[in-house]
């Protein structure tokens, strides 16, 4: 029976609605952090509300964590066309004691990757930076496999919400790309877009799953310019 605490910033309720309102109004892209079922169904609702004040526009809301979901929200998540913008390595380092937390029924729907694509919603991939590793190749190992830390789950904790190797460079390339609203700069090695990317000491796709997490980058590259070589 225990509950969460509602930041500063959301109380009043009242006052958090008004400051969303007056952000969508001025055109900003309301980006909000819910961690817990009752916390991300209360801002499922204040974004219901905005859209139903100023009416459809691509917005791109987003939901931050957006961690231990309620069955009924997956849904609405893609009826609002929210992103749910999440962080893989959590799920294997959670994954540990998250059950005795919060119990079976809940962790059932933490880190909902799959629950989200088969609902419609879009995923954008991030590391969570300073609380986990900055290294995004634990991430896309994390979204594959979650295998937990404690190797006690080597199948995967929840492994029916994996994402695939394809989702999940999907979700962490053009997905993040376009949950800020800048899919046409990057996101994808395209003609006109920025030149940055990275050459892998590993192909991602051939190697097996367990392995991505030991894989290294060769050369780093941006604006077209080689910034690292593990060579040099």
């Amino acid at each position: 029976e225990n509950r969460g605490l509602l930041s500063d910033q959301m109380q009043p309720l009242s006052l958090m609605r008004e400051r969303m309102m007056q952000g969508d109004a001025t055109g900003q892209q309301l980006c909000t952090h819910a961690i817990g079922d009752r916390g991300i169904a209360m801002i499922l609702d204040l974004y219901a509300e905005v859209v139903t004040a100023h009416g459809a526009a691509d917005r791109r809301l987003r939901i931050e964590h957006a961690q231990h979901v309620a069955a009924k929200d997956f849904q609405r998540f893609a009826d609002l066309q929210v992103i749910a913008s999440v962080q893989p390595y959590h799920a294997i380092d959670d994954g540990r004691f998250a059950e005795a937390r919060i119990g079976r029924d809940r962790s059932s729907r933490t880190y909902a990757f799959r629950s989200f694509l088969d609902h419609g919603v879009r995923l954008a991939l991030g590391t969570d930076w300073e609380v986990a590793p900055l290294d995004p190749l634990q991430t896309v190992y994390a979204a594959v496999t979650r295998a937990t830390l404690d190797g006690k789950n080597p199948g995967g904790w929840f492994p029916e919400q994996k994402l695939t190797l394809p989702e999940t460079i999907e979700a962490y390339t053009m997905g993040s790309a376009y949950a800020e609203f800048q899919d046409n700069e990057k996101g994808s090695i395209t003609v006109g877009k920025l030149a940055d990317l990275v050459l892998l000491s590993d192909d991602l796709f051939t190697i097996a799953p367990e392995k991505i997490r030991t894989a290294h980058v060769l050369k780093t590259i941006v604006g077209g310019k080689l910034v690292f070589d593990a060579q040099a």
